[in-house]
């Protein structure tokens, strides 16, 4: 379960950013809403959505010169007060001289009980005011369904199943949803 830390003020990305270099190694944290949030230790099915998540859309973005990563923090010029840590980051530019980035291309989150209001919610609004994300997914662990955020223009969500390929124009290819839940058993 994620538990947030106590605070009367809310915290600006520039304080969390002290505050969480204070933490354990051990201890992995979020900003949401200006409150600092532990996230939680991954179920099975999570690390392995996310390692198959990394294999295939890591080829599309190696292919176009990008790179996929896990564990780095959004930011976003329209919110202080969120630094979230999607499963997956996409991003195309140069090496980052920190563990956050204001430019991905692509971010996956990979749905965890403890995590799901907030993944569906408060971290949707903040994802699309980064102006350089072209697809947000939200891969479920608890069957085989991915919601996909688009912008082309405007943003729009359509929901994928086990049959299903995901265009990721941004990449120069597409992504089967059967890969993303390879070897994972409900």
């Amino acid at each position: 379960m994620a538990l947030a830390a106590r605070r009367d003020a809310r915290m600006s990305v520039a304080e969390y950013q002290v505050w969480v270099e204070s933490r354990p190694d051990e201890e992995r944290w979020e900003l949401l809403d200006g409150e600092p949030v532990l996230m939680s230790l991954p179920q099975h099915r999570h690390p392995r959505l996310v390692y198959n998540l990394l294999r295939r859309v890591g080829d599309l973005a190696d292919a176009r010169g990008c790179e996929a990563l896990p564990g780095l923090a959004i930011l976003s010029e329209a919110m202080d007060d969120f630094a979230p840590i999607p499963a997956i980051v996409v991003r195309c530019g140069p090496p980052l001289p920190s563990g956050y980035a204001r430019d991905p291309v692509l971010i996956a989150e990979v749905l965890s009980p403890s995590t799901m209001a907030n993944d569906r919610g408060r971290k949707v609004d903040f994802y699309l005011t980064v102006p350089s994300l072209r697809t947000f997914l939200i891969v479920d662990q608890n069957e085989t369904r991915i919601e996909v955020w688009q912008r082309d223009r405007d943003w729009e969500m359509q929901v994928f199943g086990p049959a299903d390929r995901i265009a990721l124009p941004e990449l120069g290819g597409d992504l089967a949803v059967s890969d993303i839940y390879a070897r994972v058993v409900f």
